[in-house]
């Protein structure tokens, strides 16, 4: 899974990521301060699965058209430690049930949503 951490996602969880064996790029290292129609276009390009918890990409999804194929994880989390996204994220790639493909994936504390698109 090739993933691309948006902006507002901790580098460290970036680390663990990567040190886990994912192909992740950091926006925030390698791309600091470009658009988040920017970001779709660049996951597009590179078939990157987005991981923000920037809730904009909802409207770009659904209303602007974008369509990421690798999908779209959404971390909908208020307080947290900058490694806990990370150590989150794969666990939860562990599990063979959910897909990411052409979906917004919405993590909450408690539960996980999806929307096809």
């Amino acid at each position: 899974m090739k993933l691309l951490a948006n902006e507002n996602f901790p580098i460290s969880s970036v680390r663990i990521l990567a040190n886990a064996g994912y192909d992740i790029i950091a926006v925030g290292k390698d791309f600091a301060g470009i658009l988040d129609s920017e970001v779709i276009e660049l996951a597009i390009e590179e078939n990157r699965t987005i991981i923000t918890f920037d809730r904009d990409y909802g409207e770009l999804i659904f209303k602007k058209g974008y369509k990421p194929h690798a999908g779209i994880i959404y971390l909908r989390w208020d307080n947290f430690q900058p490694n806990e996204p990370g150590e989150y994220l794969i666990e939860l790639f562990k599990s063979q049930d959910i897909k990411y493909e052409c979906m917004l994936t919405v993590v909450g504390l408690d539960h996980i949503r999806q929307r096809k698109y």
